[in-house]
């Protein structure tokens, strides 16, 4: 990459960055108006139907670039190491920065919520035996998920975007290459090299999208919920956004340990996806603009192909925080009191029932539906958290690109995968990329 090639970079990603962020503001301006101009809940349901069908069509085309992407990434990567032992410290770096992010955000969510008591007051009777959330969680157990993780056929697998099963066989897939005849394994590595430049490419054209998408994202919620939402349950998402503020700053701290003054550079790069994630509530929607931004930060793409999808199955510390506040709230609504060893056995059970689980429809609320009925809690509670969830996710979904993003980095630096020439270019770009920026003032 040029010196041009990094300015360019940046100018493209300021220009998104600030059209996306418009979007979010128009979005909410446009659906508090048409929430208030609807004739009723059917109404604004309706109307609401019209910006979803703009979105559902932006997911539809991100989801298209992840199965490739994510295995050209994974295969590129894997081949390259050459060693698969290089493979083995990666894996234990990064599952060690998850594992050690997971009990963080698992315990940061059961201190706010004792603190704050979001749920205490409410005093809600406890609903019916027959009360029904409308989410699957009894098939949710520890021997499902790991055999889920092999995939029976790569092809089903990239079908359903499993991104674990992926992962897997990328794995297996890199490893034969790294090991077969160089004769016959270069071509083919050269073909998957090209494969990853392609769909960068078709990211690119996406991304475009983007400020559209999160405005029609925006304007859907507001136009069914209204603003009314935030105050209705402002305690319980003030406490969730008070902890995921302090999370980001554990996160932010961890990542400056690890990568000295260029965290705030990678912060600065991580606008764009992150805000996109939070518009959507969707992670899979930030994905491929967040191996660019890593690629453009210095990662090399081999750490990046490996690492970062991992950590989408392993490393969701926003939707950890969420499972521990959540399942607090409905015990303090129905006024059931958890001591200290009972929350902690719940952390241990959410530790394990949170992993893989990114592929799942909510899978946040899942989790906590599966849970919750192990410590005498109602599951049905959960249906008082599902009106606002859309609210909290895209808090969450903004906090797991973040901590990705945070720790694909990190892992890199740890195991001298940073691209020291990329990392010099992107930093020296930072001036030229404001000065150029459209929110820059005219030199004279």
């Amino acid at each position: 990459m040029t010196h041009g090639d990094a300015k360019a970079d940046g100018r493209k990603s300021g220009r998104l960055t600030l059209y996306t962020g418009l979007g979010l503001v128009l979005g909410i301006l446009v659906g508090a108006v048409l929430h208030g101009m609807a004739a009723g809940p059917a109404e604004a349901k309706e109307i609401a139907g019209y910006f979803t069908l703009c979105t559902d069509i932006f997911l539809r085309l991100i989801k298209m670039i992840i199965a490739p992407l994510v295995f050209a990434t994974i295969v590129s990567g894997i081949a390259s190491f050459g060693d698969t032992r290089a493979v083995g410290r990666v894996a234990a770096l990064a599952m060690g920065w998850f594992l050690t992010a997971s009990v963080v955000s698992l315990t940061l969510g059961f201190l706010v919520a004792n603190l704050f008591q979001p749920g205490a007051g409410l005093a809600l009777p406890l609903p019916e035996a027959g009360a029904q959330s409308g989410l699957k969680a009894a098939s949710l157990n520890l021997r499902d998920f790991l055999t889920h993780v092999f995939p029976t056929s790569i092809v089903s697998a990239m079908a359903t975007n499993e991104v674990l099963q992926i992962l897997v066989f990328s794995i297996f897939f890199g490893s034969g290459l790294s090991v077969i005849d160089r004769r016959y394994a270069d071509p083919m590595v050269h073909m998957i090299d090209g494969l990853a430049r392609v769909m960068f490419a078709v990211t690119d054209a996406v991304m475009r999208l983007a400020p559209v998408a999160v405005f029609a994202a925006i304007a859907a919620v507001i136009t069914v919920q209204g603003l009314g939402v935030l105050i209705d349950y402002g305690k319980f998402i003030g406490a969730f956004y008070l902890g995921l503020a302090v999370l980001w700053i554990l996160l932010i701290g961890a990542g400056w340990l690890a990568l000295g003054h260029r965290v705030v550079r990678l912060l600065d790069l991580l606008r764009a996806p992150m805000i996109l994630a939070f518009s959507t509530a969707s992670s899979e929607a930030a994905f491929p603009r967040t191996v660019e931004v890593l690629e453009t930060f210095g990662v090399r793409p081999r750490v990046t192909g490996f690492v970062l999808p991992l950590g989408y199955s392993f490393n969701l510390d926003g939707s950890m925080m969420y499972q521990a506040m959540a399942a607090l709230f409905i015990a303090q609504a129905f006024g059931i009191h958890l001591g200290v060893a009972e929350q902690f056995t719940m952390l241990l059970v959410m530790m394990v029932t949170s992993k893989g689980i990114a592929g799942v429809p909510r899978a946040s609320l899942v989790v906590v539906a599966a849970t919750v009925p192990m410590f005498g809690l109602p599951a049905a509670g959960i249906l008082l958290i599902m009106g606002v969830d859309q609210i909290l996710d895209m808090g969450r979904t903004v906090t797991n690109v973040l901590g990705n993003g945070l720790a694909t980095a990190a892992v890199a630096q740890w195991q001298g995968e940073m691209d020291a020439e990329r990392d010099a270019e992107t930093d020296g770009s930072a001036e030229a990329s404001a000065a150029t920026s459209p929110l820059a003032p005219a030199r004279s």
